[in-house]
């Protein structure tokens, strides 16, 4: 972490006090980017005539646009990472971050094609910004070896999946309903509120995320001097294979905002007691689950480690991609339903938002807490942007994917994601031993620790 920590932080519920600052930010700029998403190819496909008026796209066009937008959104996080790293500090990134996703999704109310363009624009510089950043802040909370990093990170992101679930019911239904664009305009008004609380729990976040270039830490200042030593350079090797079950996830994941979402929308039977579900709902199932869920699936890893029993951070991302990837299974079986009868029941849709929801609780919080752990001092935030890329090369992976099904079929595309998620899980399975010998013990001795435990300690382990 590019952060140092005060010596005894405030805590609520048995967290720093700053975990909650980010939480909200985090909730209300998630809040503005999944609202966003959920209604982004619905507007792109809708027809040009009509009360609610969309561009009349091609479902092909339309995914392709998404599969561009959502890649370069998180393959923003690498220049925001350097930037971070190199010149301003996390905390500062952050805030320029806030202040462009407003201005983005500001513009995107406007019914203008330069808007649009302008809008998508200036939220790809800002998620760029503040997703690498904000993250990395939230490892830097907690000292090294502390169990209750994972935890800290499952309850972030649950603070995500809230603003995910809102935006998808609230944004969607304005979207649909009343007018794409003030959808988008809601979207801005949400990123606000999140820039606003920032600013305002600033107090709880001084001592993490500051420019490590003109740190008082001696520690700091070595780090951001000294080459990097082989312990740091296995490590590195390590999270860069881990990235490739990043990949393979999100590729499968994003399938969500893209072609599950036109498949809800076009081949699901949606009634329920006489009403239509809006198709852009079903965006809210994956958050819901994890508010529920996200706290039971960290205590039962923490258990198992505590207990002594196989729980390292890789052979959770690893069950994490095959149980996501067998929820697929449920998707060919919607298909083949659609194929025979015409329409498809939304419980297939449900239980494979289930599904991917679990996996998802085992491998993204992991992830991010994982990249915390291992991260040399000064590359923090640039390997938090590596990270990101990698899933917005996965969205990438998605956009294909679900252009593909315009040739091949809906039930060939989910049934072969299903498949090659759960081999390629159990191939990297069977290598686990020998990339975590690469951590050097990086997760060795995890114990909750207190902030009065010790005068002073490190953040990394330089050896």
């Amino acid at each position: 972490m590019s952060t140092s920590i005060q010596h005894n932080p405030k805590e609520l519920f048995g967290h720093p006090v700053g975990l909650y600052v980010l939480f909200f930010t985090e909730m209300w700029e998630r809040f503005s980017y999944y609202g966003m998403r959920a209604i982004l190819v619905l507007y792109l496909v809708a027809e040009t005539a009509g009360d609610n008026a969309g561009l009349g796209w091609s479902n092909g066009e339309a995914l392709a646009l998404y599969g561009w937008y959502t890649m370069l959104v998180y393959v923003a996080s690498i220049p925001g990472g350097i930037i971070a790293d190199k010149l301003l500090g996390q905390r500062k990134s952050v805030l320029l971050g806030g202040i462009l996703l407003v201005m983005g999704h500001s513009i995107l109310a406007v019914e203008e094609m330069w808007a649009f363009y302008s809008g998508l624009g200036l939220i790809i510089a800002g998620v760029g910004m503040l997703k690498p950043n904000i993250s990395t802040m939230v490892g830097g909370l907690y000292k090294q070896g502390d169990i209750r990093r994972d935890k800290g990170f499952t309850i972030f992101y649950i603070g995500i999946n809230i603003g995910a679930f809102l935006s998808s019911l609230i944004v969607g239904y304005v979207g649909e309903v009343h007018g794409w664009h003030y959808g988008f305009g809601l979207a801005g008004i949400g990123m606000a509120l999140g820039l606003i609380q920032y600013l305002a729990g600033q107090k709880h976040l001084k001592h993490v995320g500051n420019y490590i270039g003109t740190s008082a830490v001696a520690e700091e200042k070595e780090a951001a001097k000294r080459p990097l030593t082989k312990i740091e350079k296995d490590r590195i090797v390590v999270l860069f294979i881990s990235f490739i079950l990043v990949i393979v996830f999100w590729g499968a994941f994003e399938q969500a905002g893209g072609l599950m979402n036109i498949y809800a929308k076009e081949n699901t039977n949606r009634m329920l007691l006489g009403w239509e579900i809006p198709a852009s709902w079903f965006q809210s199932l994956n958050a819901m689950f994890i508010i529920f869920l996200g706290t039971s699936v960290a205590a039962y890893w923490a258990k198992r480690k505590l207990k002594g029993k196989l729980s390292t951070s890789l052979f959770k991302m690893i069950i994490g991609l095959i149980i996501m990837g067998t929820g697929f299974f449920f998707m060919s079986a919607a298909s083949a339903q659609f194929e025979s009868t015409g329409a498809s029941a939304m419980y297939w849709l449900v239980l494979a938002y289930l599904f991917h929801t679990i996996g998802e609780l085992c491998i993204s919080p992991v992830a991010l807490s994982y990249i915390t752990k291992l991260a040399p001092l000064k590359y923090a935030s640039i390997m938090m942007g590596v990270y990101f890329a990698m899933t917005g090369f996965g969205n990438k992976l998605a956009g294909l994917l679900g252009e593909a099904s315009e040739k091949l079929g809906e039930f060939t595309i989910f049934t072969g994601i299903a498949g090659f998620c759960v081999v390629f899980g159990l191939l990297v399975l069977a290598f686990r031993k020998k990339l975590e010998a690469l951590t050097h013990g990086a997760e060795d001795n995890e114990r909750e620790m207190r902030y009065d435990e010790t005068e002073g300690f490190e953040l990394a382990d330089n050896q």
